[in-house]
């Protein structure tokens, strides 16, 4: 058994949907198909610009896990200084995960400044947490930030993983490992839950959260929606879940 938590990050079945006006690939049946093999949750990161998951994919799919899977988790990510906030009002998902990304940024590649934006945050911070949402900060793997993470509300910190994918397979894994672990044991010493996410894989996983203590859920979506093209979502997340284990 295994006690980290598998959310699989749909914003690529969505993207390759907005290529044709025939809705398919269906984001609502992916969720679906990766629940119905076991996955824990579902994360999905709507940006502003709409260029892979759509405000009415949000509904559809608290909707879907509301109904058809109340004991799942719904993780919604975003700035909560463009869109996110919208989001967590209306839909009250079990996580909100707080990622400084710029409205037109490719990807997530950096973790919160929280010298600079502790103080914008907090109010947001709280506001989620009154309204029943736990709060997840997207950091870098910094030992020495994760107890201002707690100080500014924050219920868990999702380390940003991209360097540690980099890394693997070179001469700089070994520290790259260290630098997480260190990170993750310094957020457990400050109350914080520890997640994970960006560019981990079959490859990768199973060092990563064997070799950082306490990690509570990954967030995967790129790799494992590869993946899937080729070993359909069934086998895609038994495989995932087998690296967890």
């Amino acid at each position: 058994m295994t006690t980290t938590s598998l959310s699989v990050n749909l914003n690529k079945v969505a993207l390759v949907r907005n290529t044709r006006h025939l809705g398919i690939p269906s984001v609502t049946r992916a969720a679906t198909l990766c629940l119905q093999a076991g996955a824990h949750g579902i994360t999905v990161h709507p940006r502003p610009d709409e260029r892979h998951i759509r405000a009415g994919d949000v509904d559809e799919l608290s909707a879907l896990l509301t109904t058809n899977w109340p004991g799942r988790e719904f993780n919604i990510e975003g700035n909560p200084f463009h869109n996110l906030m919208d989001f967590v009002r209306r839909l009250r998902p079990h996580q909100a995960t707080f990622v400084p990304d710029g409205e037109g940024q490719f990807t997530s590649d950096h973790g919160w400044d929280l010298a600079k934006d502790a103080a914008r945050l907090r109010p947001l911070i709280a506001e989620c947490r009154a309204l029943g949402v736990r709060v997840s900060l997207f950091m870098d793997p910094l030992p020495d930030a994760m107890a201002a993470a707690k100080a500014v509300g924050a219920d868990r910190v999702e380390l940003y993983t991209e360097p540690y994918a980099a890394a693997w397979g070179t001469a700089g894994q070994g520290g790259q490992m260290a630098a997480y672990a260190a990170a993750a044991r310094a957020a457990a010493a400050a109350g914080l839950g520890v997640n994970a996410g960006h560019d981990l894989n079959r490859d990768n996983l199973a060092a990563f959260v064997r070799e950082v203590p306490g990690v509570l859920e990954v967030s995967i979506g790129h790799a494992l929606i590869g993946d899937a093209l080729e070993l359909g979502y069934g086998a895609t997340v038994a495989a995932y879940l087998a690296c967890l284990a």
